[in-house]
């Protein structure tokens, strides 16, 4: 049995190697013998197999599988073994987006992209004259090479001879006459046209001493119209300097513009450590999409010297009656400068109608609020590391009009807030909000992010005061709005802290204010909606002493003065007692600050 299956190896063998080595020549072709065909079968599998595999990951077949196995196994081991080692440290993804962007600024600034698209250009014209086609002349070519070929077949009359002659003069500074460019281009089309090197001696000298005359005559003829190339003396003026002038690769390009430099806000978008600040505005404002971030600064950029924001500032809008709509007024607990927007105020006819009577006061109103803003960034804003560049807004929607000529514009200038100013909020505080308001917001409520939502804030009538207060304090809030800080006080300023008391229902609450000396002592206080009575009188230190009645106990009303202002002077020690009664079923938030004054300094 072993002998058997040796003798079958030893037969393929051979059949083998004729296969691989020995292919049939097309001469002489040779079929395979029945054993060759098994091996040649065996063979096309193998090279298939082979060819299947991958070229540069194949062992050879003398190598086993498994090392190779081992081999690839390693090797993805060594590759993912340096990205694990570069992905180990942690990289912030607001730097890492922060000088994406400032790379890409930097880009777009020196290919000036930071400039609003030039206008379209205007409608073509109709020249005032046309100039005479350059392509028509050209038609006339032929006219040059047939006087010499039309030597032997025609020879013109000595009448024919004048009249050609004073026709070429014509065909220099006009159209070629029609005749002769009848006859002189007949002959092209039975007979090829001579070599244009040949030189018209030549062809004179062959022909006969008795044509010569006739084709000196038909040079004379003929060489003035083609002498002179029809185009060359039919282009114009302007079409000949422009051939003169070299090709315009020829010329060195000429310098490219230095790139400009764009400020915005007074602050230049790259190489100050303000920048920065302003960059990543933008990047918040677009969720740190790098792109997105570049076209929102692009679009801002390009608004602002399409509006005209610097001339802007400069310019005098003249609407001092708005000033009591919007102002700035204080700072919140965090020092971000606070802007008030009372709409209240229109409801004034004459003021509306003074604003938003017609196109042109809408327009100038919207002016007005940018310039307004612009002022307020950059006086009251600082845009250094760390520094306070947002603000903090509240918008007073007591008594203000529901519908009218005001809400195209207010739409308006909000989307150019949000487009062109972004981040600039840090709280945007709505007070008094009527009822409908209220309900329009819950509604709108699921198509804000979180962010947006974060930074709004609807109080209405009876909890704006409260709700302002938990931002802004009261020293700082304006009197029209709740608080206690009003302008030309002489007593007290906004760095003279006061304190907020809350009164339960049906219950008194006393407020004492000690002097350990003689003095005039000074208080303001301020009950929201009053409806509470109130009394002040001074008590000794002394037993002996008598009580002083300052103010006699009265009932305030919620139409009284906001605020109450008193002041006693004292010549011993002793205490001021201010006493207020709430008879009421609601709760009263009380306000109060005093301080003490020399008796000379009183006076």
């Amino acid at each position: 049995m072993a002998q058997a299956t040796q003798a079958k190896a030893s037969e393929a063998v051979p059949a083998a190697e004729v296969v691989v080595a020995e292919a049939p020549s097309e001469s002489e072709p040779k079929e395979p013998a029945p054993e060759e065909k098994k091996p040649e079968a065996e063979e096309k599998k193998t090279e298939a197999q082979e060819v299947a595999s991958p070229a540069d990951e194949a062992p050879a077949e003398s190598e086993p599988k498994e090392p190779a196995a081992e081999e690839k196994k390693n090797e993805v081991q060594e590759v993912a073994s340096p990205a694990d080692e570069t992905a180990a440290p942690d990289v912030d993804p607001q730097k890492k987006a922060l000088d994406e962007l400032k790379e890409l600024v930097q880009a777009a600034l020196a290919n000036n992209e930071f400039n609003p698209p030039p206008p379209p250009p205007p409608p073509p014209t109709a020249p005032a004259e046309e100039q005479p086609p350059i392509k028509e002349e050209p038609e006339a070519a032929p006219a040059e090479a047939p006087a010499p070929a039309s030597v032997e077949e025609r020879k013109p009359t000595s009448e024919e001879l004048p009249k050609t002659s004073e026709a070429a003069p014509a065909s220099v500074e006009g159209p070629l006459n029609p005749e002769v460019v009848e006859q002189l281009a007949a002959p092209v089309k039975e007979e090829p046209l001579p070599a244009p090197a040949r030189p018209a001696e030549e062809k004179a000298a062959e022909a006969d001493d008795g044509g010569a005359k006739t084709v000196k005559a038909i040079e004379e003829t003929v060489v003035p119209v083609a002498a002179p190339p029809p185009a060359a003396e039919e282009v114009p003026p302007a079409a000949e300097d422009s051939a003169k002038e070299p090709p315009e690769e020829d010329p060195a390009p000429a310098p490219a513009a230095p790139p400009e430099e764009v400020f915005i806000w007074g602050i230049p978008l790259v190489g100050d450590e303000k920048s920065d600040t302003i960059l990543l505005k933008f990047l918040q404002a677009r969720d740190f999409k790098v792109k997105d971030a570049l076209a929102m600064l692009k679009d801002a950029v390009i608004w602002r010297k399409q509006f005209g924001i610097e001339a802007l500032l400069e310019e005098d809008v003249g609407l001092p009656e708005l000033d009591k709509v919007v102002y700035m007024h204080g700072v919140d607990k965090e020092g971000h400068p606070v802007c008030y927007n009372v709409y209240g105020e229109f409801h004034d006819r004459e003021l509306y109608e003074k604003t938003f009577g017609d196109a042109d006061k809408r327009r100038k109103f919207l002016k007005w609020r940018i310039q307004y803003l612009e002022k307020g960034i950059r006086e009251k804003l600082d845009f250094t590391p760390g520094g306070i560049s947002s603000m903090v807004q509240v918008t007073d929607l007591k008594n203000s009009p529901r519908i009218g000529k005001h809400r195209q514009v207010t739409k308006q200038a909000v989307t150019l807030l949000q487009d062109n100013y972004p981040e600039f909020i840090a709280k945007k505080v709505f007070i008094n909000v009527p009822w409908w308001y209220l309900a329009v917001n819950r509604m709108m409520s699921p198509f804000f992010t979180q962010r947006t939502k974060s930074k709004f804030v609807f109080a209405g009538p009876s909890r704006s005061a409260e709700t302002l207060f938990k931002y802004i304090v009261p020293e700082q809030v304006p009197v029209a709005l709740g608080g206690l800080s009003k302008d030309d006080d002489r007593d007290f300023t906004a760095a003279d802290a006061a304190t907020d008391v809350s009164i339960k229902p049906s219950s008194k609450q006393t407020i004492e204010m000690p002097a350990t000396e003689a003095c005039v002592l000074v208080w303001e206080l301020r009950v929201l909606g009053w409806e509470v009575s109130y009394g002040a009188e001074f008590t000794p230190s002394a037993e002996d002493g008598y009580t002083v009645i300052v103010h006699k106990t009265r009932k305030l009303a919620a139409v009284d003065e906001p605020v109450i202002k008193g002041s006693f002077k004292i010549g011993e020690p002793g205490k001021v007692v201010l006493s207020i009664d709430n008879p009421t079923s609601k709760k009263k938030l009380l306000l109060y600050r005093y301080k003490v004054k020399s008796c000379s300094e009183s006076n």
